[in-house]
């Protein structure tokens, strides 16, 4: 758990906090600020959440390390290459059957 992002996702990241240099699971060892310290269940339900949409838009992540470059399409708009522009949205087609959304 990353309690950098849980505290972010809480809204509380107007607080000062230290947390200890072990390894991890770190734990808070100084809270100051005008919200309440958070509570370790606080701290764990806003990593389930921040997981949950990480593992939610995990598809869309992936998709886009694999869609060809903008460039190929621009390239081939241009130059009037109306194969290279259909080979681009072939390739894209295929990256998106490959990801489909959930």
């Amino acid at each position: 758990m990353d309690i950098n992002i849980c505290i972010d996702r809480l809204g509380l990241n107007a607080n000062t906090y230290k947390l200890n240099q072990s390894n991890p699971p770190h734990s808070i060892t100084e809270w100051t600020g005008d919200d309440t310290q958070p509570t370790q269940t606080e701290l764990e339900t806003a990593w389930t959440e921040y997981q949950a949409e990480q593992n939610s838009t995990q598809y869309a992540r992936d998709r886009a390390l694999e869609y060809p470059p903008a460039t190929d399409y621009l390239d081939g708009i241009v130059k009037g290459d109306q194969a290279q522009v259909d080979k681009y949205i072939a390739d894209c087609q295929a990256v998106k059957d490959k990801y489909p959304k959930p």
